[in-house]
């Protein structure tokens, strides 16, 4: 079977280029590249033999799978699916075996004529990124004339293809918080390259190819849609298995807290509403307060050549560019993820994604070829896929159009060197933009940044959510009154109140200035008593220590005050690269933060993969529902050279004493056991005789309930109330519809705390907490009151929860939980913790 197929004409008519069509999809080549034909006639024609694997319920389009694989989309009419199926009749079903020249669809063409905006139809190959297309005619052609187009199957046997697997489809409902918006579609993409298949998404009517994320975007699918999933190829059934989770498995948007007000991107914009005070409204984006000198950023678009110095050498440049972009995102992800900064690490990963995009690479490569400079190409392709955004009417996809501008200055500025550089930033400064993209944030000096104002963008974009992770007090959506402030003023800006005051008076500065000198004067008293132990009113110790990912973040621990670390993720060696780290690089990591600690212990947890936690190149199977599959210390004993590379690492960490290894994810005594025996037969042959302690974490039921066994093997127990909560409510932590009630004030949660306590007492063995119920300085108290004698927090957090603990009686503390574990709800729990906090018990 030939690997080569020549298209026959589908209609008479007049043969034209993608780029003429008048819709920015097709023609940007977002669903792939092709040609279009401006029709005579009224039949459509099967341009190939094939399946019909797909047709639309409107009848205006369908795809039709050839024997070398090709995905041949037929779509009559522009905007046609509007019509709801007027003036089309389908001659086929889907799943018809056709043949060459056979009668597809008839079409009303007078009709359709007067209600649609374009007669011109699309022939477009929707996998064209594993297709080879030549020899494409041009000029008129006559229904059923050969020669139209000619389709190569790469990287196959042109004599003897194989024949392609049966195809396989089945719908999902999307759970990813707003939608397929830049980062899900990331996420879809990753997925779709893992496997040897043909992966399209399909909503209203629209197909579109999962390994491209701004086809993905441009279907406008939101949060809750139903879309079906279609594969074909080698490994259709697992590659479907595996979409149909993606799709499933619920991720965050990063919205901020409160509901986003967001403002049009596409226009100019007006401030949110007239205030009476004569300060300038807008959203916030990150709380805080801040008093600066204002810094205008100005948005000067690079004047581009239209025109190039040849198809060859504009190409040529434009692949440079790209791979030197794509090099420096990478960079800029994998120095994201070593300072522990996950914001910007997937906000990162969403770019590296849009940069790998089969169809927007296609589209500029086809403007290039129409004669266009590379760099005006490439601008054009991102602002046609950014009208489509716009257009959709989602006001996170519209969000999402800074990405895309992100990606064309950095294109841009490969192809013809750095725009000029901003001027050095005054001390405290409060920078104003009419927008700002995450790279350029992320390039100005934080220690002299002191606020961030923008006219547009919404509190949902990426750089809002930058600004939430680098505590960048900011407002948005301020409007254009903003861009008129004088360069050089000093500004009052109050982020969470939603407003900056561009005149302030002598006595309001004083006022602000108060205000800000009280809460750092408040957090420096924390900071400078925070290295001192934190003894309880009646003079139990608690050991705060600090969750970290890397050397870096351990420094910053203990310049926090930190009694040591509580939790180090060994997660960030394994992500975002191709292949395991080499024992070595796990070695140097440790041993970096154990240097770091200076004397203090150090609880390093093994690789925590599966579920929520992606490791592309380990060979974990599709799973529908990942949190209850392989995952945790299963990977490991799933995995044992991968477990056994971790555990000779820091085995050879010094000095052992100040090592603790905790094990994730442990359900019973066994896997517990079969560590500590590997554990002891790795450091035989390494000739120690030392071996550090071993704990495990309490994140699942079955471990709070078999505590006092795994206590009896056990150094240490730490619980990890993020998965205790999710295991024992049945709600899935990454479900934004479930958020408000994932309480791990739960008295259920509670009562297994308290087990868990009761049972490592049984062996001497102490309990901590490191996950976010210890952050919380409610739940500090109850902690404590239920035995808790460790908690573990973020670096900052640590003064603050030091000086929780020193205010309370651990007495008062042991009474107060026994009667929480009596109520029947998280709403009782904390009713019952504000009467005793405000004194009314």
């Amino acid at each position: 079977m030939s690997a080569t197929l020549t298209l026959a004409a589908p209609l008479s008519g007049l043969v034209l280029p993608l780029s003429a069509v008048p819709d920015p999809v097709f023609a940007g080549g977002m669903m792939g590249a092709g040609l279009a034909i401006e029709p005579l006639s009224s039949t459509l024609l099967a341009p190939c033999a094939g399946e019909v694997i797909q047709l639309s319920p409107t009848g205006h389009a369908l795809t039709l799978r050839a024997a070398n694989g090709a995905e041949v989309l037929l779509h009559i009419g522009i905007d046609t699916v509007k019509l709801g199926g007027a003036g089309f009749t389908p001659l086929v079903a889907t799943g018809a075996q056709v043949v060459c020249g056979q009668p597809l669809i008839e079409f009303d063409i007078d009709a359709i004529a007067r209600r649609a905006p374009s007669l011109l139809t699309v022939v477009v190959v929707s996998n064209s990124d594993a297709m080879t297309l030549s020899d494409s005619a041009s000029g008129p052609v006559q229904a059923g004339a050969a020669g139209l187009l000619t389709i190569r199957a790469n990287g196959v046997d042109q004599a003897s293809a194989p024949a392609a697997a049966p195809a396989c489809s089945d719908s999902a409902r999307v759970a990813h918080e707003g939608g397929l918006h830049a980062r899900p579609s990331a996420l879809l993409q990753g997925v779709a390259r893992r496997f040897d298949a043909q992966l399209d998404i399909e909503f209203n009517g629209q197909r579109a190819n999962a390994r491209s994320v701004t086809a993905l975007m441009t279907l406008g699918v939101g949060e809750g849609d139903r879309v079906t999933v279609h594969a074909g190829g080698a490994q259709a059934a697992e590659a479907l298995a595996a979409m149909l989770a993606a799709l499933q498995t619920a991720t965050a948007a990063g919205h901020a807290p409160a509901a986003a007000i967001t403002a049009p991107v596409s226009a100019p914009v007006t401030a949110l509403a007239a205030r009476s005070d004569g300060k300038l409204g807008g959203v916030c984006a990150a709380p805080g307060m801040a008093v600066g000198t204002v810094v205008l950023l100005a948005q000067q678009e690079r004047v581009l050549d239209e025109r190039g110095h040849g198809v060859e050498v504009e190409l040529a440049a434009l692949t440079r560019a790209l791979a030197q972009v794509q090099q420096a995102v990478a960079q800029d992800v994998a120095q994201a993820e070593a300072r522990g900064a996950h914001a910007e690490s997937e906000i990162f990963g969403a770019h590296l994604a849009l940069l790998d995009d089969p169809q927007l690479q296609q589209a500029a490569e086809g403007f290039v070829r129409d004669g266009y400079s590379a760099a005006f190409a490439y601008r054009r392709a991102i602002r046609q896929q950014s009208e489509v955004l716009l257009a959709l009417d989602n006001a996170l996809l519209a969000e999402r159009v800074a990405d895309l501008k992100d990606l064309e200055r950095r294109v841009i500025s490969a192809l013809l060197g750095e725009a000029p550089a901003l001027a050095e930033l005054p001390p405290q400064a409060v920078v104003v933009a009419d927008d700002l993209t995450p790279s350029q944030l992320t390039r100005l000096p934080r220690e002299r940044l002191a606020a961030l104002v923008l006219a547009r963008g919404g509190a949902s974009n990426h750089v809002a959510i930058l600004c939430r992770a680098l505590a960048i007090p900011s407002l948005v959506a301020a409007g254009d009154a903003v861009l008129a402030l004088a360069a050089g003023s000093t500004v009052w800006l109050d982020a969470g109140d939603g407003w900056l005051d561009p005149a302030p008076t002598a006595a309001n500065l004083a006022a602000a200035h108060q205000q800000i000198a009280g809460r750092e004067a408040r957090r420096d008293s924390l900071r400078r008593h925070a290295a001192a132990p934190a003894h309880t009113l009646d003079g139990v110790a608690i050991e705060v220590a600090a969750n970290i990912v890397n050397a870096a973040e351990a420094a910053e621990a203990v310049r926090h005050g930190a009694d040591g670390v509580g939790l180090l993720r060994t997660e960030f060696l394994f992500a975002h690269r191709s292949d395991a780290p080499a024992e070595a690089e796990q070695r140097a990591a440790c041993q970096a933060v154990l240097d770091a600690l200076d004397g203090r212990t150090a609880i390093i947890r093994t690789l925590d993969a599966g579920g929520d936690k992606e490791v592309p190149y380990l060979p974990l199977p599709p799973e529908d529902n990942p949190a209850l599959g392989l995952r945790g210390i299963r990977t490991g004993l799933a995995m044992p050279a991968v477990l056994d590379s971790q555990l000779r690492a820091l085995l050879s960490l010094t000095p052992l004493s100040r090592l603790r290894i905790l094990l994730p994810m442990i359900t019973d005594l066994s896997e517990l056991q079969q560590v500590r025996a590997r554990i002891d037969e790795l450091a035989r042959e390494m000739g120690l005789s030392e071996r550090p302690q071993l704990g495990v974490m309490i994140e699942v039921p079955s471990a709070a309930l078999l505590a006092e066994q795994l206590a009896a093997h056990a150094d240490f127990l730490s619980i990890g109330t993020n998965d205790l909560t999710q295991y024992t409510l049945a709600m899935d932590r990454c479900s934004p519809a479930l958020a408000a009630r994932l309480d791990p004030l739960h008295p259920a949660v509670l009562r297994l705390i308290e087990m868990t306590v009761r049972g490592a007492r049984q062996h001497g063995r102490w309990v901590g907490v490191c996950g976010a119920m210890a952050s919380d300085l409610a739940a500090v108290p109850v902690l404590l009151g239920l035995g808790v004698t460790e908690l573990s927090v973020s670096p900052a957090l640590v003064p603050e929860v030091k000086a929780c603990v020193r205010q309370l009686q651990l007495a008062q503390c042991r009474e107060q939980a026994q009667a929480l574990l009596q109520q029947s709800s998280p709403q009782a729990v904390r009713a019952l913790l504000q009467l005793a906090d405000t004194g009314q018990h």
